[in-house]
């Protein structure tokens, strides 16, 4: 039998030496990069015939794939059936029935490698194909970018407001392939914030929490404004019902002073504030205040990369009551940051969020973007520390239009002509990102 190795800078190249060589019927034994090229194992058509023929079928014995080499087609490639390796037994040395039952192990391991190795050389041909699809469809997206760049200049432009203003590649590829032809650069603009605030979904009046109550538990990671957030919240409750209709809880009990942070306020708002440090006594203290026209559960901050975040979740979602989860999002957070803090924190799915820190934000359409992709419902963004001033109602235009007048530094976020085409192509498209599936155009 003999083996040819042939090397080349490419797949494709290699692939040419061996059908010069060896014809197009060759069959490739082995393709694997060594050394920053790829080397090619093949054997010529001839050589294999040559080669006997293996152990009859059985139930487990399959045979392994085999397929041609057309001209310049790299994705077809043969298989070399694998013989079976040969055993040498001495007759004298073992009983007839220790020498079938060894002949038997020996011909299942070399039809079980066979067959293991049949599977990996598909697997490993599967894996360049889908690396040389995602290839393609990147400089395919590129090429067509480039293309509209020329066509339609006034893309361009929006494209730097958007990624100046802090929303995602992703999010603002979405949007400018999709914007109606024929608009300037002042109109496409605003058909941009338009389908932004349109898919900003928020509460319409304080009635959802003020009027409706019940029990809210406001969660996130630590210094995002939780406690500070339930003050608030609690001074509007006091101020619309009086303080004997709302109570307060913390399971904040490992930070030093994090619960006397709650209890100072409680005391300013007439109203007791409730220490729980588990499951068991969360649900004893919402048994007791079952009277209560609502209840605010400020919660212990956790890292969204800390597997106590899964802890919390289920002891709120396990009480017996109807707890409604309220997720803080850090304004001055990074995209990537706030989208694992939702991931983390979404368990079987959160009432709202409150934006926090809007005042510390040098641009905003980081969260917006978070909150428009993952569909929360945005109940309040806090811009200060003031108790309860600085809480408001989401407006969804106010916000639209406030992250396109707080743009980030353009020397960090200036892309040239150039490098536009290239930040396209390498970003999700709707099809593979179904956050970008879900928003709505009009």
């Amino acid at each position: 039998m003999n083996v040819k190795k042939f090397t080349a800078a490419t797949s494709r190249d290699a692939l040419r030496k061996v059908r010069e060589a060896l014809g197009p019927d060759a069959v490739i034994l082995s393709n694997r990069p060594v050394d920053g090229v790829v080397e090619i194992l093949a054997l010529a058509s001839d050589d294999v015939a040559s080669i006997s023929s293996p152990a009859p079928e059985s139930e487990m014995a399959q045979p392994r794939p085999s397929l041609s080499i057309p001209p310049d087609t790299y994705a077809n490639r043969r298989v070399a059936p694998t013989p079976a390796p040969a055993y040498a037994v001495q007759p004298e040395q073992f009983d007839m029935s220790m020498m079938a039952s060894q002949m038997s192990s020996m011909m299942m391991q070399a039809m079980n490698q066979a067959k293991d190795s049949a599977a990996a050389e598909m697997s490993g041909m599967m894996n360049e194909i889908r690396a040389m699809r995602g290839l393609m469809e990147s400089q395919l997206a590129e090429i067509a970018w480039g293309t509209t760049q020329q066509r339609e200049p006034q893309k361009a432009g929006v494209l730097r407001e958007m990624l100046a203003a802090g929303f995602s590649p992703s999010l603002s590829r979405y949007l400018i392939e999709k914007l109606p032809a024929g608009k300037d650069a002042a109109e496409s603009l605003r058909w941009i914030k338009t389908v932004l605030a349109r898919n900003l979904t928020s509460i319409s009046n304080e009635d959802e929490i003020l009027e409706k109550g019940g029990v809210f538990a406001l969660v996130g990671p630590t210094g995002v404004g939780k406690t500070t957030s339930t003050a608030k919240l609690a001074a509007r409750c006091v101020m619309r019902h009086g303080p004997e209709k709302l109570a307060l809880i913390t399971t904040d009990a490992y930070r030093i002073g994090g619960h006397e942070q709650l209890r100072i306020y409680g005391k300013i708002l007439g109203v007791m504030v409730h220490s729980v440090k588990d499951e068991s006594d969360l649900r004893i203290a919402l048994k007791e205040l079952r009277n209560k026209h609502t209840v605010l559960i400020d919660t212990v901050g956790v890292s969204q990369r800390d597997q106590n975040v899964a802890e919390q979740v289920a002891m709120l979602s396990e009480t017996g009551a109807d707890v409604k989860r309220l997720l803080c999002l850090n304004s001055t957070s990074t995209n990537e940051t706030l989208n694992e803090v939702v991931r983390a924190y979404q368990g079987s799915g959160l009432a709202g969020c409150i934006m926090t820190k809007l005042d510390e934000a040098a641009s905003i359409g980081n969260v917006l973007d978070v909150v428009i992709r993952q569909k929360l419902n945005l109940f309040y963004v806090s811009n200060g520390q003031r108790v309860p001033e600085d809480l408001h109602l989401a407006d969804r235009n106010m916000l639209v239009d406030r992250a396109f007048r707080l743009k980030r530094d353009a020397a960090a976020t200036q892309f040239s002509d150039a490098e536009l085409p290239l930040l396209m192509a390498n970003t999700s498209s709707a099809r593979n990102d179904r956050s970008l599936r879900e928003v709505s155009l009009g």
